[in-house]
């Protein structure tokens, strides 16, 4: 499987994750569904670097996941750290991707890449809004 993001500087954000032992599973590698869950830590950092809070469902700007493709590259066990990268690759009319990559700390050895299709959502009125002008900004397609 060949990496579309090999490179650390494709990316504009950046969290660390650290691996936890319940992380790992029977084959003693980092479980696939463990990942997923470091994705959306970061997603959430992410957001708060752009403006919003962690509670996103009190506000009236939020998003919601609507689609996900992750490709597993290399395999980790625990302990380890990892660079989660982030950047805005595409941003539409009500919705938008987020692009992802988990490296080793301080390696460019890439574990996965992801991308997320997140919709601005409105949960008070429950409908799709326009994306918000800073999420625009931040759009970095290559």
């Amino acid at each position: 499987m060949k990496a579309i993001y090999s490179n650390r500087n494709d990316f504009d954000f950046w969290s660390k994750i650290s691996t936890r032992w319940i992380d790992m599973d029977g084959l003693r590698h980092i479980n696939h569904a463990a990942y997923l869950s470091y994705m959306e830590t970061a997603r959430l950092n992410f957001y708060k670097d752009l403006g919003y809070g962690m509670h996103r469902w009190d506000q009236e700007i939020s998003t919601i996941l609507v689609s996900m493709k992750v490709e597993y590259l290399e395999q980790a066990s625990h302990p380890a750290l990892f660079d989660v990268g982030q950047r805005i690759s595409r941003v539409g009319n009500k919705s938008f991707d987020i692009s992802t990559a988990i490296f080793k700390e301080g390696e460019n050895a890439l574990i996965l890449q992801a991308k997320f299709i997140m919709v601005t959502y409105d949960y008070r009125n429950n409908r799709s809004i326009p994306v918000p002008e800073n999420f625009q900004e931040h759009c970095n397609i290559s």
